[in-house]
């Protein structure tokens, strides 16, 4: 089956000649695009074998960004970045680890070809010719849906993490999607191949968890009449994915401690130790450090645990991403549910991203359900919400794509009440842009104080979005001593 060959180039004298040399090269399935359009013929493009990234606009560098974005919905496809001859580019070790290699311009017969038969023993190897579902990377990251900075890092925190063994840590609210990210780590490692298998340790009772990650010997205790595989076993070769972890009682942590440092276990009733061929990665919702200070959860066996850790946002911490979750979730439930499908007005998604989301991604889902049922292939305006919805809407409909991009920047004419008195200038003057950058970040820490250090809820006091308002606690060094502005 024919591959095809993408080339990523805003400069179009450089991109026509490269496609023209792979043409010559007989290659079939030549492609060129701006940046502006690169997402369609990368995200659903199960045959693409290699990606040819060239500058963006006057830039001599390689538009970082997208290549992060490119990695996250082809992290399997190799990608080559353009350079001149005269000037080979110098970049980061974080981003050379991205890329594919480089190739030089003017294009020469030799690297070209060298490159080529590197992308097709890469794709033959992953075994990429129609062998995967045209949807399956979309279908694995159906709830990672969206370009929000948040969000982008996750994914790429997905790509550094999955072709190592080292044990990942999933922390998150409730609904956020912890096990499509443990999917798709192990998707996307090298145990690919071998089973995930998933099991919550809240769900278990305390007395049969045991068990049932190590297994049991016939006649080990009342009820085992037959020997039994544990989960560890069942996961032999892949991924274990040890949910609620937070929920695990204290005696099995101790035991979940041994196996993590000695990579062996016994089965309930057994004297044989068995390997714990496994990668493991762990989730929860619970805040750790705190159950350690408390006694609820082992010291050692979360330094154990907590390798990579990953934070999910929450909904409302990327709720610029809404409008493209909706659409998902009402194609993958046209497709389910045998073509039904809805529409939303832009008033309703406006309301909806008004709306707190404790219940996260999974909250959105079960909503777009009950609307698929009660107004199948039907029109949903902010009247057909459920009531809690329509109550944070606005009285006027504003447009998709103003959601997505809203920013809402704080200033001082247009954020904090208006004075009862008209503000006077001192005698001596004052330096307007530092008084009003005293205001700004005095505001910010009274909206921080009054939301109890919960920057997402201080966001909303202050009308504009997290992301915003992290920029602006990086502006005036303003942190909470819970909260990483790094990310």
């Amino acid at each position: 089956m024919n591959t095809a060959l993408l080339v990523l180039d805003d400069e179009p004298g450089r991109a026509e000649e490269l496609c023209l040399l792979l043409r010559f090269l007989e290659e079939p399935q030549v492609v060129h695009a701006e940046f502006a359009n690169w997402q369609p013929h990368v995200e659903d493009n199960p045959d693409l074998r290699c990606i040819f990234l060239g500058s963006h606009g006057d830039s001599a560098q390689p538009p970082v960004d997208i290549l992060y974005a490119i990695r996250a919905f082809a992290p399997r496809v190799p990608v080559i970045l353009i350079e001149k001859a005269d000037e080979p580019l110098r970049l980061p070790a974080t981003v050379e680890a991205n890329c594919g290699g480089h190739l030089a311009h003017p294009f020469r017969h030799a690297p070209l070809s060298q490159i080529l038969a590197r992308s097709q023993a890469s794709a033959q190897r992953n075994g990429r010719f129609g062998a995967t579902p045209a949807r399956r990377n979309i279908e694995l990251f159906r709830s990672l849906t969206g370009h929000s900075t948040a969000i982008l890092r996750v994914r790429e925190l997905i790509q550094r993490a999955a072709p190592s063994e080292s044990t990942v840590m999933l922390l998150g609210e409730s609904g956020t999607g912890k096990e499509v990210v443990a999917r798709n780590i192990h998707y996307f490692s090298n145990r690919t191949q071998g089973p995930f298998v998933p099991v919550n340790c809240g769900a278990i009772p305390d007395n049969l968890l045991e068990s049932e990650l190590f297994g049991h010997e016939k006649g080990a205790f009342t009820g085992a009449i037959s020997t039994r595989r544990g989960r560890f076993e069942l996961a032999r070769g892949g991924t274990l994915f040890l949910d609620e972890i937070g929920d695990m009682p204290l005696n099995m942590q101790v035991k979940l401690l041994r196996v993590l440092q000695e990579r062996v276990f016994e089965r309930v009733g057994s004297d044989r130790s068995l390997e714990a061929d496994v990668r493991i990665v762990a989730a929860t919702h619970r805040n750790l450090e705190e159950m350690i200070k408390t006694g609820d959860f082992r010291e050692d066996l979360y330094y154990r645990l907590n390798v990579f850790p990953i934070e999910i946002p929450s909904l409302r911490e990327r709720i610029e991403d809404l409008p493209k979750l909706v659409e998902e979730l009402i194609e993958r439930m046209a497709h389910e549910q045998g073509g039904v499908r809805i529409t939303l007005t832009t008033a309703a998604v406006r309301s909806l991203s008004h709306y707190h989301w404790p219940g996260n991604v999974r909250e959105l889902a079960n909503l777009m359900e009950r609307l698929a049922i009660l107004r199948p292939n039907g029109q949903v305006d902010t009247g057909d919400l459920p009531v809690k919805f329509r109550a944070h809407g606005p009285s006027e409909p504003i447009s998709v794509a103003s959601v997505m991009a809203e920013t809402d920047e704080l200033t001082a004419l247009s954020t904090h009440p208006k004075p009862h008195e008209p503000a006077t200038l001192p005698p001596e003057g004052l330096d307007l842009r530092e008084h009003i950058a005293d205001l700004e970040s005095s505001l910010i820490h009274s909206a921080l104080e009054k939301a109890d250090g919960v920057v997402a809820h201080a966001a909303s006091l202050l009308k504009m979005r997290r992301t915003t308002l992290v920029e602006k606690m990086r502006k005036y060094n303003i942190r909470r001593g819970d909260d990483d502005l790094s990310d």
